[in-house]
């Protein structure tokens, strides 16, 4: 079963100085990575939301056959991108969404395609990578769920409400053995990745 991809990238990079989506680490733009790891796990359709500076990243970015939609509510935080990008698959009859921050270059598309998996393979509303232990991102969101976790997402909290109130309705999958949700925040996280 084909999982859509919900690319969540319209932050302004407060603390990095600039958005994200227009960071480039090993001569690819973050965005354009997310994108690219959406379709190599197979996922359809590729839906990227911007936000900041989205004339210029739209310019910029190559967004290979992705929908891209701009949330002009970016600023009050990723709970309107997820918000935003939801409703948008809601038309695209999608059975299941695997939402990607656009700041974690280290999450690949064996990730994706894992909790992908599991989701294809459970009965779960919901499946969520974990590192050390700790459930984080990506996440795949059933359709069925999609109008709830909508309504949990609020400021800077995006799906985490909803899979925190409904802990037994969802799958946890280790994917240490895969990578790190390691997220560029600062210059600091960004120099990790010589960029």
């Amino acid at each position: 079963m084909t999982v859509a991809a919900l690319i969540l990238a319209a932050g302004e990079g407060n603390r990095l100085g600039r958005p994200k989506a227009l960071v480039t680490v090993n001569d690819e733009l973050l965005v354009d990575r997310a994108v690219r790891v959406a379709h190599d796990a197979g996922c359809d359709p590729v839906m990227v939301i911007l936000g900041a500076s989205a004339h210029r990243v739209v310019q910029t970015a190559a967004l290979d056959r992705a929908i891209v939609l701009v949330n002009e509510g970016w600023a009050e935080g990723i709970g309107a991108s997820l918000r935003c990008g939801l409703t948008a698959l809601a038309d695209k009859q999608a059975p299941a969404a695997v939402v990607l921050l656009v700041d974690q270059p280290e999450i690949g598309a064996e990730t994706v395609r894992r909790v992908a998996d599991t989701w294809c393979d459970t009965e779960a509303s919901a499946v969520a990578a974990s590192y050390g232990g700790q459930m984080r991102n990506p996440v795949v969101l059933d359709a069925a769920i999609w109008a709830e976790v909508a309504d949990l997402a609020r400021g800077d909290t995006g799906a985490r409400a909803w899979l925190r109130a409904h802990a037994d309705r969802v799958t946890v999958v280790a994917c240490d053995d895969l990578g790190s949700d390691a997220d560029i925040d600062t210059a600091a996280d960004l120099e990790r990745y010589d960029a």
